[in-house]
């Protein structure tokens, strides 16, 4: 993302980007036999028409004979409800992961806290002995 994609009022990404388009199972069954059928001077102009590359037509011929297109594979469900306790369980190993991060950061800082207290305290045994040797000079 630039610095360009963020120069609207609310600081977001720019609302006119492209989209990625998704297609559904029967397009792609579709698009396939129809590029199959095609005669070899008509393909070119039904991936123009579609807006799709040959590749894309490709990974779906492959997909077809493989068995991932197929009226089965739609009627799988694609996501899976979690049970209450991996909900659970999920959340406490993000709580978990916050909790790390945030040792680590406390860590780092008690580090540099106890450097600069060491620090300190040489420097004030170091003015506690030019001050006594001040004070024997002048005696």
């Amino acid at each position: 993302m630039t610095d360009h994609d963020l120069q609207t009022t609310d600081q977001r990404p720019r609302a006119d980007r492209p989209k990625r388009r998704t297609f559904t199972l029967a397009y792609k069954l579709r698009i396939v036999e129809e590029y199959d059928s095609a005669p070899a001077g008509e393909k070119g102009a039904l991936l123009r028409r579609e807006g799709l590359y040959d590749s894309s037509v490709q990974l779906w011929r492959k997909q077809r004979e493989s068995g991932e297109l197929s009226a089965s594979s739609a009627a799988k469900p694609t996501t899976k409800k979690k049970t209450p306790e991996q909900a659970e369980l999920e959340q406490l190993r993000k709580e978990k992961a916050r909790l790390e991060r945030a040792n680590t950061r406390m860590a780092k800082k008690l580090q540099q806290t106890e450097a600069a207290m060491e620090v300190l305290g040489k420097a004030h045994a170091l003015l506690e002995m030019v001050s006594e040797s001040a004070d024997s000079e002048n005696s």
